[in-house]
């Protein structure tokens, strides 16, 4: 059962990683934290983050956070319907806004709508730490991190900054971005972060007519990767008129349309993280310890 495996996570605490200056990368509270990235923009990925956190916390009935760490583009605060800004507590940390089950923190709720956010990399990393540590997250199962698109300083410096569990890489079927996937993949492997699967978006377009599938963007490119770099698949998310309608109006097709094709996609999903998370935790724990 997954949920099980979920609660089973972390029995045999894993050494704790330590980041600059002898700082823990934990979180407080927090016991797992996944990354979900691509190697370029337009693939779908913040759509993705926002689909697989409501599906964590209403079909898994986990305690789910997600946090918009693409500074210069959030969309978070629109497509989880985010009204108002974050309150702040007695001891000045941010207190999320939860929509739909999931605590949300996004730079679009900081800011007013359509402004233009013109900062130097090290606002984006100050941003980013006091939208990480800065958060009253309070007890979580898993905080999904919806990841700028690249490979750049600011996803390198989240990667070294936090204790990331894993990362899921969400790429469309064409070789275009599945070239740029592999780079996301190489990034993580190089800050020690597993990758966790991969999930394929826009895998086809269903005619409502006839029911035909139509590969738009090409078929099977993420399984192929997948086989080729000895990864996970995830599955395959068709290109849907509701996927679109439901992020625009802030209600995510897991809710809205929770019997669909889509939403089954996207829960089916959601248990092959989780199931992951549980055999890398158990991996981990098997391994020897040296004390000198």
């Amino acid at each position: 059962m997954v949920l099980n495996s979920v609660r089973r996570l972390r029995i045999f605490p894993r050494g704790s990683r330590r980041g600059f200056a002898g700082k823990s990368l934990e979180i407080e509270g927090i016991k797992e934290i996944v990354a979900v990235a691509s190697g370029k923009g337009g693939v779908g990925k913040s759509t993705t983050a926002v689909n697989l956190a409501v599906s964590l916390a209403s079909k898994c009935n986990l305690r789910v956070g997600l946090l918009d760490a693409d500074v210069y583009g959030p969309s978070i605060s629109m497509m989880m319907n985010l009204k108002g800004k974050p309150e702040v507590s007695a001891d000045n940390k941010m207190i999320p806004i939860e929509s739909y089950g999931v605590k949300c923190m996004s730079m679009g709720s900081l800011v007013a709508q359509g402004e233009a956010i013109v900062w130097r990399g090290p606002m984006v990393m100050k941003a980013l730490e006091q939208m990480t540590r800065g958060v009253q997250w309070g007890a979580l199962d898993i905080l999904l991190v919806d990841m700028p698109p690249g490979t750049g300083d600011a996803q390198i410096s989240i990667s070294q900054r936090l204790q990331l569990s894993g990362a899921v890489i969400v790429s469309t079927p064409q070789d275009v971005a599945l070239m740029d996937a592999r780079r996301g993949v190489k990034m993580f492997s190089q800050v020690n972060v597993p990758i966790l699967g991969i999930l394929e978006n826009m895998s086809y377009f269903k005619c409502p007519n006839c029911s035909e599938p139509y590969y738009i963007f090409g078929k099977g490119g993420a399984q192929r990767t997948a086989d080729e770099l000895g990864m996970k698949f995830l599955g395959e998310i068709p290109l849907e008129t509701e996927i679109r309608s439901g992020c625009d109006e802030g209600m995510p097709i897991v809710i809205s349309k929770p019997d669909s094709i889509v939403s089954h996609a996207y829960g089916e999903a959601s248990e092959k993280v989780l199931n992951t998370l549980y055999e890398l935790s158990k991996q981990q724990n098997l391994r020897p310890e040296i004390k000198l």
